[in-house]
């Protein structure tokens, strides 16, 4: 892919520094130019593109016109739109270049079943003063430590608001603006290349202290987030849990887990969870492709590519609708496009290639990170050989009970087997997503997984 007639402002002088590991403050000029008639409050360009970006308006905080609960499943303000157009197989050329290679390989595998239906593109979310003051604080203070397994600031903000290099750049994907909370009853399916499909369903939860608005957490504290996932299918996995925690600076501890074992009633500490370990029940993602990358950046030389303009998931509101059942909703080779809304979004392409000496499944890794939240929506990853291998799409709604994204449904493509994963599904489950609901750390701690499991 060619980059260098998109790279504009701080994208163009990203790239003149990506071999530069050290991280670079920005001035407080610079700083002061955030949430300002040029950058919005964590440096996305304002400014919409002639070739169809529109302007951000930022209308939106918290909520949107016609929200009718507090909490729960919303269509959202865009449910009247239909698509302008949509990408097949057949066309695929005439928009190549604003495909990411991914989807390339996804429509010559799956040419009858892989659609991509673009709808009009929107920015209009905005993030809450809180974070705002918390980005411009962290864009002349924080820095990466600890060759790049750190870094210093206040959580709840983007620490590099102005990334200068691939380093900061992932730091600012594994710290997104997301929720502080998160839980659910989530099914999981397992679509193979025969066509059968593997149920799992987990109970999860997430305590990510420094998404907490209300308590200033900093990047240096300890931990970064809790987790709880206590399988309830497939039936030999039921009453499987796992409790843990990922630390905020991976020089120090790498991420901890304890796991319920039904068979023995015991727990124990379980081994090394981070990078390539494969997440149950099929082991078709490992544990850092969850959104589209998380945990420790140390086995990879990153590089901040720039900036492009993609068509990729955003405002995906139905596909984790009530009223669109499994059997619509799952279908072979991937999931049903009719629920998938694409949209013209101006990404950060950050490119990871595995250093020598260390190991893991992927030899390189390229992530697609929206500018207006930093989130990736979608991942690239390359096997030894470098070849295409997986692709990861995780959709994204804006939830009015934690003010801020949530992830939704999210598929894990392994184009080596034709099989892929469909995971974080509630349509058709007991508990949908509860956000911002009050969490305590002593509800992920190995004592309650032992709790949970009698």
């Amino acid at each position: 892919m060619k980059f260098s007639s998109l790279l504009t402002g701080t994208a163009a002088l990203a790239v003149l520094l990506v071999s530069h590991q050290a991280s670079a403050k920005v001035s407080a000029e610079k700083a002061a130019e955030l949430d300002g008639p040029k950058y919005t409050c964590i440096g996305a360009e304002r400014a919409g593109s002639a070739t169809g970006i529109p302007e951000y308006t930022g209308k939106y905080v918290g909520t949107w016109p016609g929200v009718k609960n507090p909490y729960g499943y919303d269509p959202g303000p865009y449910a009247a739109e239909k698509p302008l157009f949509s990408i097949t197989a057949e066309n695929m050329s005439k928009y190549a270049s604003k495909l990411t290679d991914g989807q390339k390989a996804l429509f010559i595998k799956y040419p009858k079943g892989y659609r991509m239906d673009v709808y009009p593109s929107h920015r209009d979310f905005k993030d809450y003063d809180v974070i705002c003051d918390r980005t411009k604080k962290n864009a002349v203070t924080s820095e990466v430590i600890d060759d790049g397994r750190g870094v210093t600031g206040t959580g709840g903000g983007i620490p590099f608001p102005f990334p200068q290099s691939g380093l900061e750049a992932i730091w600012n994907v594994a710290n997104a603006g997301r929720t502080w909370t998160q839980s659910a009853i989530c099914d999981i399916a397992d679509v193979y290349g025969n066509g059968t499909i593997a149920w799992g369903r987990n109970k999860f939860q997430v305590l990510t202290a420094t998404n907490d608005l209300k308590k200033p957490a900093q990047y240096t504290d300890r931990i970064n987030s809790h987790f709880y996932s206590g399988y309830l299918l497939p039936e030999r996995d039921k009453g499987f849990i796992a409790v843990g925690y990922q630390p905020n600076n991976f020089a120090k501890e790498g991420t901890m887990s304890w796991q319920y074992l039904p068979g023995t009633r015991r727990v124990r500490q379980a081994p090394e969870v981070g990078f390539d370990y494969p997440v149950p029940p099929a082991g078709l993602r490992t544990v850092d492709d969850d959104y589209g990358f998380n945990g420790s950046p140390e086995r990879y030389t990153w590089k901040l590519v720039g900036k492009k303009e993609l068509y990729l998931p955003y405002n995906n509101f139905r596909t984790n609708d009530p009223a669109v059942k499994y059997k619509d909703l799952i279908k072979p080779g991937t999931i049903n496009p009719d629920y998938v809304r694409y949209e013209l979004r101006r990404v950060w392409v950050l490119e990871g290639t595995l250093k020598s000496g260390v190991r893991h499944i992927y030899a390189k890794r390229v992530m697609y990170a929206d500018e207006d939240s930093w989130l990736a929506l979608m991942a690239d990853n390359y096997d030894g050989r470098g070849k295409l291998w997986r692709i990861s799409l995780i959709t994204y709604f804006y939830s009015q009970e934690s003010k801020s994204w949530n992830r939704g449904a999210s598929v894990y493509h392994d184009l080596t087997s034709g099989a892929y994963e469909a995971g974080y599904l509630v349509n058709e489950s007991t508990s949908w997503w509860r956000l911002n609901t009050p969490m305590n750390p002593a509800q992920f701690s190995p004592a309650a997984a032992q709790q949970a499991g009698h």
